[in-house]
């Protein structure tokens, strides 16, 4: 132990034992004189920070006589206070007993869905467990020259720098929604590509566009990448026309050409890079189809399989390759299902190709429309992050056999307006990243599940797309926003996640309203398009000023979507 950690007054020792038996965590006072959970006191050579809403498990429950029970007394001193403050049965207004009744019901059962909230955010968390790296002793070990190689890797993984994450400026040069970003190798070049058609690589430290090139797609670039070990003179890119293209660059700052390499039939989202290959990548498309391409041959396409589910083919929105074993390939779409293929020994007529399936034992019979956005393998292959639309976020063991539950579920965003992004942030995987539609971004440690940083990301209302550097502890962000926003641990003190409790409860209940308004008949792709059309013609009218945000435009499209559904 620290210095000093023991050194709690007589006031915290009370409170962190206060209905807590085995915890680390303890509740703390806000300003309206709740109690809330927070951490114990800040470690200041973690760097970390206190008071954090960590929503763990124990801190949830916290024993018998614990938070339930206080949560109680306060509800019955809210209802006793509101009795008081009713009129006297002799006044001209007084209600009668049936309506005090019905209200004291209402009261009630707003009571227990609080309380049903708290357990479900509550649900599935473990211990925040205390910070692996120390500021101060791990620069003192550099100065005399011990784990220097090591230092970097463990600043970009470490919690307290996670915890002080903040904006530190835009990159605007865009003029149309982000949907794309791709740090280099080295990471000295970042690639965007948008809905104007157009990619820029920027030299983002400096903040200023490098190059600018016209994309060659007739519709929306969903992904430019820079191809490894191709001194970034190659960069692959797909968009919603269903075209893979090639752009090479040239060392004199400017774009030679770009060039049409394979067609899919439907929109093409995502492809999938091979770590050491500067020539070899895959591609998914809504057209079920996974192509391999290979640039140094005539006909670069090659079809590797059409997913199916029986005989229904299955659209593809993500598609990721292993980063240890790079003939396995993870993909996910239009319905609950990760596959996972072998390159080597693809057969249709076998369980057409697939060598195993994972998917949250609750999802397998759902009822709902449950898509995959996005999913991605962690650093050394052994992990599978999966998104799904207006869903949590689930990790699995790549190595479980076929048909393997999930081993962490993520809760608090929101994901239903757009196709979104996941990401693992810290050279070991250590955190999992996501936008949301209410415009935060959210950082969960990976092992306790627990929120470690929440931030106001667009301003727009959607993020989607989050680029970790890949050696520096910063990160790249884009959303509806025709900007990209850069952040890096900066900030003085660490998060105290204001805001956070509201916002994933916010979250949550529209999902669920969703759900039991729409059910199966929800089609989020519609309304994508629809919040995009009416985005681009908002912006053409304006002319670039920004009195206006997006947020009219969702209160604008949404009745419109409604009304194709009844229809």
């Amino acid at each position: 132990p620290d210095p000093g950690e023991d050194q709690r007054g007589e006031g915290d020792a009370s409170t962190a034992t206060e209905g807590q038996s085995g915890s680390q965590a303890v509740w703390l006072s806000n300003a309206e004189g709740e109690r809330v959970p927070g951490e114990e006191e800040e470690d200041t050579d973690s760097m970390d920070g206190s008071g954090l809403y960590s929503l763990n498990e124990e801190g949830e429950q916290d024993g018998e006589g614990g938070r339930r029970e206080r949560v109680k007394e306060r509800d019955a001193v809210k209802r006793a206070a509101r009795k008081r403050n009713r009129p006297s049965g002799g006044t001209a207004h007084h209600s009668s007993s049936s309506e005090v009744e019905e209200e004291e019901e209402e009261e009630e059962q707003e009571e227990e869905d609080e309380q049903a909230m708290d357990v479900w955010l509550g649900a599935e968390l473990r211990d925040l467990g205390r910070p692996s790296w120390r500021a101060v002793p791990s620069l003192r070990l550099r100065e005399i020259g011990r784990g220097s190689h090591q230092f970097v890797r463990r600043v970009c993984g470490a919690r307290g720098l996670v915890q002080r994450l903040e904006l530190q400026g835009r990159l605007e040069r865009h003029t149309g929604c982000v949907n794309t970003l791709h740090f280099n190798p080295s990471g000295t070049r970042l690639a965007s590509g948008s809905d104007d058609l157009r990619v820029v690589v920027w030299d983002w430290a400096r903040r200023r566009a490098e190059l600018e090139f016209d994309s060659g797609h007739k519709s929306n670039v969903f992904q430019a990448k820079f191809l490894p070990h191709s001194g970034d003179s190659t960069l692959a890119m797909c968009a919603r026309d269903g075209q893979i293209r090639v752009a090479e660059l040239s060392a004199m700052q400017r774009c030679k050409n770009t060039k049409r390499v394979a067609q899919h039939k439907g929109a093409a989202h995502k492809l999938a890079l091979e770590p050491d290959s500067p020539c070899c990548f895959l591609s998914a498309g809504e057209d079920a189809v996974v192509f391999g391409i290979d640039l140094r041959l005539d006909r670069p396409a090659n079809k590797l399989v059409v997913v199916k589910e029986g005989d229904k083919k299955v659209g593809l929105y993500t598609i990721f390759v292993n980063p240890v074993n790079t003939h396995h390939f993870a993909v996910g779409g239009r319905d609950q299902y990760v596959r996972i293929y072998d390159q080597r020994k693809i057969n249709e007529n076998d369980n057409n190709g697939v060598l195993k399936k994972f998917c949250p034992s609750h999802l397998v019979s759902s009822e709902s429309k449950t898509n995959i956005t996005c999913l991605l393998y962690s650093h050394d292959g052994t992990e599978l992050l999966t998104s799904y639309n207006d869903e949590d976020i689930y990790l699995f063991d790549s190595s479980h056999s076929d048909g393997a539950d999930y081993c962490r579920r993520y809760k608090g965003h929101r994901n239903n307006a757009t196709v979104k992004g996941v990401n693992f942030y810290g050279p070991s995987s250590e955190f999992v990243i996501s936008g949301s539609d209410c415009g935060h971004i959210y950082l969960w440690d990976k092992v306790s599940a627990c929120i470690v940083q929440f931030m106001e990301g667009d301003r727009g209302g959607v993020v989607n797309c989050l680029e970790p550097h890949p050696h520096l502890p910063g990160l790249a962000t884009s959303g509806l926003d025709h900007d990209v926003k850069l952040w890096a641990p900066t900030a003085e003190n660490p998060t105290g996640l204001k805001g956070l409790k509201d916002v994933m409860k916010k979250n949550k209940r529209e999902r669920d309203e969703d759900t039991v308004r729409h059910g199966d008949q929800y089609d989020t792709q519609l309304l994508w398009f629809l919040m995009r059309h009416m985005r681009n013609r908002r912006s053409q009218r304006v002319s670039g000023t920004h009195h206006n945000t997006v947020r009219g435009v969702y209160a604008r499209a949404r009745p419109i979507y409604e009304f194709w559904i009844r229809f």
